[in-house]
């Protein structure tokens, strides 16, 4: 009895870029992703869980921008004249985007050290003095 040889062919690359942005962003939002994930590198699954959730944040505060763009800060009703109603959503949108930002620690900086910088006096010691006297 003779056996067929399995029929193999090649396959292509499968694995995706771990930091590409998901495809359910928007524009807004994944630029957001692309810059924080080439400056800061999020590979655990938490702190891309609140990435993510940050950058659906940023596309509505986007569409919340242009509509309120679009009809102006304060619309006519039948009682007057009233702030947009999504006025309160893009305060709202915004105040979650910094508060996540500052929670995975994306706010904070490399501060300078304290104390002189080294220079050409770096490295003498007391005896290198005591030759002066």
């Amino acid at each position: 009895m003779k056996k067929n040889p399995p029929s193999l062919k090649l396959v292509g690359s499968t694995k995706a870029n771990p930091f590409a942005p998901p495809s359910t962003l928007g524009k807004a939002g994944a630029t957001l992703w692309k810059t924080i994930q080439t400056e800061y590198a999020i590979a655990d699954s938490g702190g891309r869980t609140i990435l993510l959730q940050i950058c659906c944040a940023t596309d509505d505060l986007h569409d919340c921008t242009l509509a309120i763009e679009r009809d102006g800060a304060v619309i006519n009703t039948r009682n007057g004249l009233r702030e947009h109603p999504l006025c309160r959503r893009q305060i709202a949108l915004r105040s979650f985007i910094v508060r996540s930002v500052q929670r995975l620690g994306l706010s904070l900086e490399t501060t300078k050290p304290i104390g002189r910088p080294p220079g050409a006096n770096a490295g003498l010691t007391y005896e290198d003095f005591e030759d002066d006297r």
